[in-house]
């Protein structure tokens, strides 16, 4: 007896998205990822620097750059935490190989939008910067949370990883959950004194979803 023909757009081995699974997976593994990764975590800056070039940040463009950075440094934030959901969900085990170049321009972002803030609202003026951290809360919280981001950066690479250990660097690098808390807090008073909290929400529902996850995985692992 003849089996039934398989749908038309079926994948011969288990449906349309083995198909796609086995193409994401050959892309994620592509000596070309990082490359492409890269590109794709510059292109916010190229947009900003396009923007000081052309004139086209609006009335106040440093105002624009220190928010836009900021604004980029927790979206690459969420990304990253956002690997480890999909990655599992998907079944997609290279993904785990976009993480670090997320993390690092969560970083980069991260160093701009502290510089964008040193250069245009301070003047570089160490005194002056140091007296501002210490007066404004949400200024202290960013700083924090900025400083909280160095030792990830500095073992975000092979050699680190082996230097700490496997299990001491897991758990050094569970310091993006307060890292990004910090960051929503940051976000959450710059914006009070506009009372605009639409964004804010947003991303507190993102990252609420995105903690709750491991959470709710911690709690069911035997």
């Amino acid at each position: 007896m003849s089996r039934p023909a398989a749908p038309a757009g079926a994948h011969p081995t288990g449906g349309a998205w083995a198909g796609v699974k086995a193409g994401l997976q050959r892309a994620l593994l592509s000596p070309w990822r990082p490359w492409v990764q890269t590109l794709l975590c510059l292109l916010p800056l190229a947009w900003l620097v396009a923007g000081v070039v052309f004139d086209t940040l609006g009335a106040n463009p440093a105002e624009a750059l220190i928010r836009s950075t900021g604004d980029w440094t927790l979206r690459a934030l969420c990304l990253t935490l956002a690997v480890t959901p999909l990655r599992v969900s998907l079944g997609l085990p290279a993904l785990a190989r976009v993480r670090r170049l997320l993390g690092l321009a969560a970083y980069f972002y991260a160093g701009l939008h502290l510089l964008c803030y040193a250069a245009f609202d301070m003047g570089l003026d160490l005194a002056d910067i140091a007296m501002d951290i210490g007066k404004r809360p949400f200024i202290l919280v960013g700083f924090s949370a900025w400083l909280l981001m160095l030792p990830l950066a500095l073992t975000s690479f092979n050699r680190a990883i082996k230097a700490v250990g496997g299990k001491n660097w897991q758990r050094l690098h569970r310091l993006v959950y307060g890292v990004v808390l910090l960051g929503l807090l940051h976000f959450f008073w710059m914006r009070a004194g506009k009372h605009n909290f639409t964004e804010v929400a947003v991303y507190g529902l993102v990252i609420a979803a995105l903690l709750g996850w491991r959470l709710q995985r911690a709690v069911r692992r035997p």
